[in-house]
């Protein structure tokens, strides 16, 4: 598990120097603030969320109570678990601001795909009261699931350029060109992405995509280190295998949309703090060649 000191100076730099550009935009209330904050800190609550994705604990509740009993002189306020769990809400903004500061460099080669999130058992769905009006009911390879999508694009570091949450019945290609705004040089992805129109809009803001072809499709010319590249696209798929298995973002136990959020940015936050991610060995040429 990842030192709490250090992941928590590295939170609570970046929460100073954004919440005095983020109060700026607020609406005061007009009431004088008093004396210090009487509870936990938004840096102590990142950082036991982040925590948590980065620890083996499958569940927050007996992670909160490991915390409570072993690193209670860390939180001299910690607050009962029914307490932090009910001001989760709250981390949604910060969060998510923080991604966004610790998000991947832009090196000319990028992989995009989706993965499933799926927010309970197939054989529940119709008993689902939690995400009745949000989630939506998907199909993957393995089969029928009822969530969401979450759409990652990555570099050839594994460091998350881009990110986005959709229902389940949303396509792939339909996201593709918001997703990769800003990316330029290569993109590579699946079968999914198959689009003339896409790829003629992508290549005119200067990112040009590759992807897999169907059966009944005539090969492209690529060159030889496109089709590398395209072969290498199973990096993409291990980082949200990472995300589901190491980081947890994927669990059928959450008990309100916004709490489900906040899962879901932390444990990709988690990921962001990773000392290794998969990554393409891709030698000191350059962000655009492969090695000889």
């Amino acid at each position: 598990m990842e030192d709490l000191t250090t992941l928590y100076c590295n939170v609570d730099d970046f929460w100073k120097e954004f919440r005095s550009e983020w109060e700026k935009h607020l609406i005061d209330s007009g009431k004088r603030k008093r004396g210090p904050e009487p509870e936990l800190s938004i840096s102590e609550m990142m950082t036991i969320v982040i925590l948590f994705h980065r620890s083996n604990y499958r569940t927050f509740k007996h992670f909160y109570a490991y915390i409570s009993n072993h690193f209670r002189s860390y939180f001299p306020r910690l607050i009962s678990y029914d307490r932090f769990v009910n001001k989760m809400k709250t981390l949604f903004i910060p969060l998510f601001a923080y991604l966004l500061h610790c998000r991947g460099t832009v090196t000319g080669i990028a992989f995009i795909d989706s993965t499933s999130i799926a927010v309970c058992h197939k054989k529940r769905i119709r008993r689902n009261k939690v995400f009745k009006t949000l989630a939506k009911i998907g199909k993957t390879t393995s089969g029928w699931y009822y969530g969401f999508k979450l759409h990652l694009i990555i570099n050839d570091r594994g460091e998350i350029l881009a990110f986005q949450l959709t229902q389940g019945n949303v396509s792939d290609v339909s996201i593709a060109e918001i997703l990769s705004k800003g990316v330029v040089g290569k993109l590579f992805g699946d079968k999914g992405y198959i689009s003339t129109e896409l790829s003629k809009k992508l290549f005119q803001r200067g990112l040009q995509l590759f992807t897999t072809i169907r059966s009944n499709m005539k090969q492209k010319l690529m060159t030889i280190n496109d089709k590398i590249l395209l072969r290498k696209r199973s990096l993409i798929e291990t980082v949200n295998d990472q995300l589901k298995n190491i980081s947890q973002i994927e669990h059928t136990r959450h008990r309100s949309p916004q709490n489900f959020l906040v899962n879901l940015l932390a444990g990709i936050a988690a990921y962001g703090r990773q000392a290794k991610k998969p990554s393409l060995n891709l030698g000191g040429r350059g962000s655009l060649l492969l090695p000889s």
